[in-house]
């Protein structure tokens, strides 16, 4: 993972399309510009639907991987 520091953490996992996203989006709200998100999610949709509203959002998709049956990204906030 090309981030290996976050600020805050999202446990998202056991959340179907599109909570996770959508917690991730209220997360990120309340964090300061340059802070980095983790979420962990295990819903199939994540592999698109994060990299989706990263682009939608402006916010930096820095990092994703895959840690014990569970998607892994990390956000950088801008």
């Amino acid at each position: 993972m090309s981030e290996a520091n976050w600020d805050h953490e999202l446990d998202a996992r056991g959340l179907l399309c599109p909570l996770p996203v959508l917690k991730a989006r209220k997360r990120l709200q309340g964090l300061p510009a340059g802070a980095v998100l983790r979420v962990v999610a295990d819903d199939p949709a994540a592999v698109v639907d994060v990299p989706h509203f990263c682009a939608e959002s402006g916010n930096a998709l820095v990092g994703t991987a895959e840690e014990a049956g569970a998607q892994v990204y990390l956000i950088r906030k801008v």
